[in-house]
C-alpha cells in the first residue's frame, strides 16, 4: 500500500498468492469498519475525500474470513 501517509487517495496493490475473492477491510482506528470492497483487480485505488485525518486498519482476508495481510495507514489532510 502506498503512500504513507496519504491525503487524498492511497493505492493497495497485491502481489504473489492473489485470489480474486479476497475483501479488503478498511477499519478506523477504534475498530469500526468504515469499508469493505472485493478485491476483484490487483491494484485498487481508493479515494479518501470521506475520510477524516487519522489512522486506519486494513485487513486482506480470504473467503473463509482468514486475515491473509492486516497493516495500518496514516491519512493526512
Amino acid at each position: 500500500f502506498y503512500p504513507n501517509p496519504a491525503v487524498s487517495s492511497i493505492n493497495f496493490e497485491f502481489k504473489g498468492d492473489y485470489d480474486k475473492s479476497y475483501s479488503l477491510l478498511i477499519y478506523n482506528f477504534i475498530g469500526k469498519k468504515i469499508i469493505e470492497l472485493k478485491a476483484t483487480e490487483k491494484k485498487i485505488t481508493l479515494s479518501l475525500t470521506d475520510f477524516y485525518r487519522g489512522v486506519y486498519i486494513f485487513q486482506l482476508r480470504n473467503a473463509q474470513g482468514i486475515i491473509v495481510e492486516s497493516g495500518k495507514f496514516q491519512v493526512i489532510k
